[in-house]
């Protein structure tokens, strides 16, 4: 009799436990069929509307008025080829725009003069102004904005194999582009690369150091033929990193997550090892996925009290915030734009969630990234979904002075846009992956590191 107590007891826990099961579901928001698809539109018509139509110059936010952010444009670049692959656009129309962007930076004015110019060495300034290309302000000529430029630029040169004087000539300027990069001048002599450069004072005091997204960087480097960096440099990089414990994911850690998605959002990591990785028993692909856990599981655990934190509404990354809204209540401080993170040795945080956090780690972990961008749309999609899909960044602690409560940034950031639409690709089916399996420069750079197995096997 005591037996069939407690089978009975256990059925009616399990009737009961079902019932709230099926009652949550009823009660919990839910994103729509063909939400992800949706997402993919929306964002592939941000890089597709707001080009400039004389220069494809690609803005670095909108709608507030902007300057072009050269690492953008890399990414609408590729995402045009994403745009002809799902019918949103046709093969010919991208090759239009695609030969348009890279015409101008070949045209472009370069030289070591402090204005009247867009590049120089082959590299490119980080912000330029969107009409003109011309250097805005003072900004430097970066190594890793330029690198991102060149991913798409190289993305677009394996895309269009065609016969036709459109697709040739992409080819051909994508070459002379990328073949002009002086990479080695940017390690200035040194273990690793520079940052970036000024006319007015030459080489900036820093380098890419410990893992970022600067390993795109060091790949294209030793992948060039005409300005190759030194044969030890990657292991120069490698033996910079920061392998360490956080919150039980053991990994080479850096706090934003940007920095584990740039480069793997056009090298397919997963199965290939270099020498460092090999040592540690897992790829960069095992990295990103410890890196995005950990993010998660950070903001689960919300030592900081910050509103809306839950297992569906994290992620930290590089993204705007509400430090410049001066309607903020003083008493708390935030930040604006900043590297929101988390890792062993890097905390920033200050309630601001970045939907472009869980979308660029989609292929690492979709199984928690997918239900978050799904539930972030479903909760709190009338505020931060829009025309272009998710807003840079939103925050539900802050309290203004009038009772208000919630921050939702007002732009779309085009270096936040592009992980989202290039990452989701890469999930359904490895395309922007596979395109860059078949760049020289990129298969050349990797072995020259000393990647070996998986894919590469047969490259």
């Amino acid at each position: 009799m005591r037996f069939v107590a407690v089978i009975l007891m256990l059925v009616l826990v399990a009737c009961a436990e079902k019932k709230t099961t099926e009652a949550t579901r009823e009660i919990s928001p839910a994103a729509p069929a063909g939400f992800m698809d949706s997402l993919s539109r929306r964002t592939f018509n941000f890089f597709w509307d707001l080009a400039d139509p004389s220069t494809g110059n690609q803005p670095d936010r909108w709608p507030s008025e902007s300057f072009s952010s050269i690492a953008a444009t890399g990414f609408g670049l590729t995402s045009y080829l994403i745009g002809v692959e799902r019918g949103y656009i046709t093969r010919e129309q991208a090759a239009e725009r695609v030969v348009k962007t890279l015409r101008f930076f070949s045209k472009a004015p370069k030289g070591d003069k402090p204005a009247d110019v867009t590049g120089y060495k082959g590299f490119f300034y980080h912000f330029i102004d969107m009409k003109t290309g011309l250097r805005f302000k003072s900004v430097e000529l970066s190594t890793i904005d330029t690198g991102l430029l060149m991913s798409g630029i190289l993305s677009c040169q394996s895309y269009f194999d065609g016969d036709n004087e459109t697709e040739k000539e992409i080819r051909s300027l994508a070459d002379t582009l990328f073949l002009a990069v002086e990479w080695d001048w940017a390690m200035n002599g040194q273990e690793t690369m520079s940052m970036g450069w000024h006319p007015e004072d030459g080489f900036i005091n820093a380098s890419w150091k410990g893992y970022n997204e600067g390993m795109i960087l060091y790949i294209m480097g030793l992948g060039s033929p005409t300005h190759p960096i030194p044969d030890n440099s990657w292991k120069g990089w490698t033996k910079t990193y920061q392998w360490g414990n956080y919150l039980g994911y053991e990994h080479i850690n850096f706090g934003p997550l940007f920095g584990h998605q740039y480069s793997h959002m056009y090298v397919d990591f997963k199965g290939i090892q270099d020498e460092y990785t090999k040592a540690k028993g897992i790829d960069y692909f095992e990295n990103s996925r410890r890196a995005t856990l950990a993010n998660r599981e950070y903001c689960i655990r919300n030592s900081g009290g910050w509103i809306g934190y839950d297992e569906n509404t994290w992620g930290l990354t590089a993204c705007d915030g509400p430090g410049n809204d001066n309607k903020t209540n003083p008493n708390m401080a935030y930040m604006s734009y900043s590297a929101r993170g988390a890792a062993q040795w890097y905390t920033q945080d200050d309630g601001t969630i970045a939907p472009t956090a869980a979308g660029g780690s989609i292929p690492f972990a979709p199984e928690v990234c997918i239900p978050a961008l799904e539930s972030m749309y479903a909760k709190y999609g009338d505020k931060i979904y829009s025309k272009y899909g998710f807003k840079d960044a939103f925050n539900l602690t802050i309290e203004y002075k009038d009772g208000t409560k919630g921050w939702t940034d007002k732009d779309y950031l085009g270096i936040d846009q592009g992980p989202i639409l290039i990452q989701i690709e890469n999930h359904k089916n490895g395309f922007v992956w596979n395109l860059m399996k078949k760049n020289k420069y990129i298969v050349n750079g990797l072995k020259k590191a000393g990647f070996t197995g998986g894919w590469l096997t047969t490259n």
